[in-house]
């Protein structure tokens, strides 16, 4: 496995483009890529994500609104946020009292978080969006704080959707980021690789069908940049305060700014 990490990163180091886990495509065809995917998995993915985190994304997603703080009448962008989790947890927040924004490049994801809302009871407060996190449909200082799970290494230019966010935010709104982190927990290297490269895809095939979806989605991990990368890309894109928190040993980390 390790060498076939190192032949990996290899190719990265030479090839152009834009990275797809492991692979290097055009630029101009990831998008296409990373949509069919999340379309493929649309049904499936909120269940997928509680099996192969037993249930602590719930955990980490109740941290990062608990950060953000949503009060009522607040108007909130959950970027990426296709099954309308974190955009239920936002809404109940606010004691129902606000506007939350759904915009996802999956129509499926869309369809299926928007489909699992209204099934729960939540017929108003929340706006489904299909839309480009690259350039957010949405007209510049219309929002209060601007939120993205587990999304944000999913996309071509992290700049660009950084600076979108960052855009659409009123002066003195909030961004807050949760990611996975890229590095393994100090200690328990070769139980989380194990665990990442071998049960996660044979979960994926399991339940969803899709190996090759879930085997992405730990390459994408890999790929994307350590915390610190990310804070400082966010100060680049003008944002201030930024502040950093580690979840769970750090397998997870929260980002927060600020639009000054």
């Amino acid at each position: 496995m390790v060498a076939a990490m190192a032949s990996a990163q290899a190719e990265h180091d030479v090839a152009g483009g834009a990275d797809f886990g492991f692979r290097r495509v055009d630029e101009h065809e990831k998008p296409g890529l990373v949509r069919d995917l999340f379309d493929r998995v649309a049904g499936r993915y909120d269940l997928m994500n509680d099996l192969m985190s037993g249930g602590v994304h719930r955990l980490w997603k109740r941290e990062m609104v608990a950060w953000l703080a949503p009060r009522p009448g607040m108007a909130v962008l959950d970027v990426a946020g296709g099954t309308g989790d974190i955009a239920r947890r936002v809404l109940s927040a606010m004691e129902g009292e606000g506007r939350v924004i759904v915009c996802d490049a999956s129509e499926r994801m869309v369809g299926a978080g928007r489909e699992r809302t209204w099934n729960a009871g939540l017929l108003g407060g929340i706006d489904w969006v299909v839309g480009d996190a690259e350039a957010l449909p949405l007209p510049a200082r219309s929002v209060d704080a601007c939120t993205i799970g587990f999304g944000i290494r999913n996309l071509t230019r992290i700049e660009r959707a950084l600076e979108e966010a960052r855009r659409v935010l009123r002066p003195g709104g909030r961004f807050l980021c949760l990611e996975f982190s890229s590095r393994p927990p100090a200690g328990a290297e070769r139980l989380y690789e194990a665990y990442s490269f071998s049960v996660i895809p044979w979960l994926g095939a399991a339940v969803t069908g899709q190996r090759d979806a879930y085997a992405y989605l730990v390459e994408s991990i890999r790929r994307f940049p350590p915390p610190e990368r990310l804070a400082a890309m966010m100060e680049d894109a003008g944002f201030g305060g930024v502040r950093l928190r580690p979840l769970s040993a750090g397998i997870a980390t929260l980002h927060s700014g600020w639009r000054i």
